[in-house]
C-alpha cells in the first residue's frame, strides 16, 4: 500500500498558503506536517486545506512564532502536543495514522534554531537548543509488529560533514558545531531512529534542504544545509521506497527558505 508523507518548515501558513496548495496538487501527499506556522490555532487555515480533500488536521500554534500542524487525506488521532524545556512554544505534535495495517506514530517536531553565537552560556537560545536536543532522548521510535514510528520535521541541525556545504567554515555555525552535531546523533541512536534520508545514499553526497534568504542567488551559490530530517523505526526501513527533496521549491513565489521532503513507504 503506498504511503507518503510531506514535511515542510513553511514559515508561516497563512503568507504561504498558495505555495501549500501548489505542493498538494502536485504532489499529493496522504500526510503533510509543517513547522513554523506562526498562526494561533483559532486563525489556522483549515477551510483551505478541507477544500483540497484534506480533512484531518491538528495544529499546535501560537501567535508570531513556532507552531506545528499535521493534515492528511486519512484519520489522525492526536497522541500528545509535548511541552519542552518547560516552555509552551508549540514545537512538537504527534498522533497516530493508519496505514497498510499498521498504526504509525507520526512525530512533528520543530527544534530550536538556536540564535546565532554558539555558546550556551552567553546565549540562552543555544542553551534552550542543546536542552531541547537532550529532551529528544526521551522520544523513542517505538514499535511492533502491528506499529512503527516516524519522526520528521525541521530539527535544525545538518548533522553530517556533507550535510553542509562547507563542513570546515560551518563548524563555528549554529546547526553544524559539534555540540549540536554529536549530541544530536547522540539522541537519534539511544532512540534507535533511523535516518531515512541517508539511508541509500552515499556519504559523499551533498543533500540540502534550506538555502538562507540572505543569499542573492541562492541556486548559483548553492550554500545549503540538511535541516530537515525523516526518521523511522527499524521496523519500516524495509517499506520504505525512497524520498524526493522538492528543491524546485525554493525559488516558487514567496518561498520558504526550507524545501518540503517527500517520503514514499509500501505498507502490507
Amino acid at each position: 500500500m503506498p504511503f507518503s508523507i510531506a514535511t515542510w518548515n513553511i514559515n508561516s501558513v497563512r503568507l504561504r498558503m498558495p505555495i501549500v496548495e501548489r505542493l498538494l496538487v502536485e504532489q499529493a501527499p496522504d500526510v503533510l506536517c509543517l513547522q513554523e506556522t506562526k498562526v494561533p490555532d483559532e486563525l489556522f487555515p483549515e477551510k483551505a486545506f478541507r477544500k483540497l480533500g484534506y480533512e484531518h488536521i491538528v495544529f499546535h500554534g501560537q501567535k508570531g512564532y513556532h507552531g506545528v500542524a499535521t493534515v492528511a487525506r486519512r484519520p489522525l488521532e492526536v497522541v500528545e502536543k509535548r511541552r519542552f524545556c518547560e516552555i509552551e512554544d508549540c514545537r512538537h505534535l504527534s498522533v497516530t495514522v493508519r496505514a497498510g495495517g499498521k498504526a504509525i506514530l507520526l512525530h512533528n517536531f520543530y527544534v530550536p534554531a538556536g540564535g546565532d553565537e554558539p555558546d550556551p552560556i552567553i546565549n540562552r537560545k543555544f542553551k534552550h537548543k542543546l536542552d531541547f536536543v537532550a529532551e529528544m532522548n526521551a522520544i523513542r521510535a517505538e514499535h511492533d509488529e502491528m506499529s512503527g514510528s516516524i519522526l520528521v520535521g525541521d530539527l535544525n541541525i545538518a548533522p553530517l560533514e556533507h550535510d553542509v556545504w562547507s563542513h570546515k567554515q560551518l563548524l563555528k555555525v549554529v546547526s553544524h558545531t559539534p555540540v549540536e552535531t554529536e549530541n544530536f546523533e547522540a539522541m537519534r541512536l539511544a532512540g534507535e531512529w533511523v535516518d531515512l534520508m541517508r539511508l541509500n545514499v552515499p556519504y559523499e553526497q551533498k543533500l540540502y534542504t534550506w538555502w538562507s534568504y540572505r543569499a542573492q542567488d541562492w541556486e548559483a551559490s548553492d550554500r545549503g544545509r540538511r535541516l530537515d530530517h525523516v526518521w523511522s523505526s527499524p521496523n519500516l526501513v524495509p517499506s520504505f521506497a525512497g524520498y524526493e527533496i522538492l528543491r524546485p521549491a525554493r525559488g516558487w513565489e514567496r518561498p520558504s527558505d526550507h524545501v518540503p521532503v517527500i517520503a514514499r513507504f509500501d505498507l502490507d
